[in-house]
């Protein structure tokens, strides 16, 4: 993997030995035949999909899943060999490509498989999964007939039918009640399916929070998204201690500037923030551009393993920090993380904007690089300003 040279003093710090660790975990909670797919959809929830997914190769897993055929092609250039399935849709004439480069698409359209298939060919067809709507309300067939519809138009020449899925919406949360239903839902959808085709398929429902309390109900495969970032995908799960997960992400900078100003002084656009004393104030080169948003104004930044506030409103490019000493310029500065006895997680600043943890990984932008780590030791970085 190669160290590509960047030009700031912001960067996303990727530890590769942490998404490894959470990987083996999730299998000694599955069942022996149960194998899992690494959801490397969107640049890897902003971790860096590449190098996640090789890393995630190496520690075993049977392939990936992303939600658009761009991220699945990536990965095909990059040397990315074991199976790929597009979870999201596919415009219908670009069906040929996926075959061409051995990359499974997502089906649940009668109209789609017979539109896509003039594209196709006997000599190259096109692996697909069918979708079941089992009450996520996104996409997928609902029921037996919309199934009987897709079979029918299926031309098993042009296609061949390698899984079927679902996705739970409320495994995450305590209430098991509709996980349940739709459990239901699925079995009789999976009933029909068995008396109307005879070949094997196979079959994932499970996402990380699925995997992670149901195991036994696991099926061919898995799909391990923000788990195997080392991340929950909720504070019920969390709470359960089902297993040990670590945070693969953590989120650095340094301070470029650091002046002493008297009381009454005015901090960023709007003067929003005014000194209330003499305060030490430092500057540091990351702003909303990067994804840290203007809402996270008076949260805190990490400082020689000490909690300081961002002060002011946040700008593009920059924020400011009151400072409890004067420190010199490069002092490093974490935003996620670990620094001595303190740390600011995923999760906190995913409650401050009253969101998941899952936004808070993807919205640090394409501008922050990204430095991989495994064990302990720099590897390679992805340049952010590409």
């Amino acid at each position: 993997m190669s160290v590509e040279t960047y030009y700031r003093d912001s960067w996303a710090e990727i530890d590769l030995s942490r998404i490894q660790h959470n990987i083996y975990e999730l299998k000694q909670t599955l069942p022996e035949q149960t194998g899992i797919y690494a959801v490397v959809k969107a640049n890897a929830y902003g971790h860096g999909d590449i190098q996640v997914a090789k890393a995630a190769e190496a520690a075993g897993v049977k392939g990936f899943a992303v939600a658009l055929l761009d991220e699945a092609i990536r990965l095909r250039e990059e040397g990315i060999k074991a199976p790929i399935l597009v979870m999201g849709w596919v415009r219908p004439e670009d069906a040929a490509i996926a075959a061409r480069e051995k990359i499974s698409l997502t089906a649940f359209q009668p109209e789609w498989i017979e539109e896509a298939g003039q594209s196709l060919s006997p000599t190259c067809p096109l692996s697909i999964h069918m979708k079941w709507d089992t009450g996520m309300g996104r996409i997928g067939i609902r029921t037996v007939k919309e199934m009987d519809e897709l079979l029918t138009a299926l031309d098993t020449s042009l296609y061949t039918l390698d899984g079927v899925f679902t996705h739970f919406a409320t495994a995450d949360e305590e209430d098991a009640t509709y996980f349940h239903e739709q459990q239901e839902r699925f079995d009789l959808l999976l009933s029909a399916f068995q008396e109307r085709w005879s070949g094997d398929v196979e079959i994932h429902t499970g996402n990380s929070a699925t995997a992670m309390r149901f195991p036994e109900t696991m099926n061919h495969y898995v799909r391990f998204g923000i788990g195997m970032y080392g991340l929950y995908p909720s504070p019920d799960v969390k709470a359960m201690d089902i297993m040990p997960l670590e945070p693969a992400l953590s989120l650095h900078s340094k301070l470029i500037h650091v002046k002493q100003l008297p009381k009454g002084e005015a901090i960023s656009y709007g003067a929003t923030y005014v000194t209330s004393d003499e305060e030490w104030i430092g500057t540091v080169p990351l702003g909303y551009a990067d994804g840290w948003k203007r809402s996270l104004q008076g949260t805190d930044v990490l400082v020689n393993g000490k909690r300081c506030p961002i002060v002011g409103k946040v700008c593009m490019d920059q924020i400011m920090i009151r400072l409890d000493q004067q420190y010199p310029i490069g002092t490093h500065v974490t935003f996620i993380g670990r620094q001595e006895e303190e740390e600011i997680t995923s999760d906190e600043i995913a409650a401050h904007l009253d969101t998941i943890n899952y936004e808070v990984t993807c919205m640090i932008s394409y501008r922050v690089p990204r430095v991989f780590v495994q064990d302990g030791k720099t590897i390679g970085s992805q340049n952010g300003a590409r």
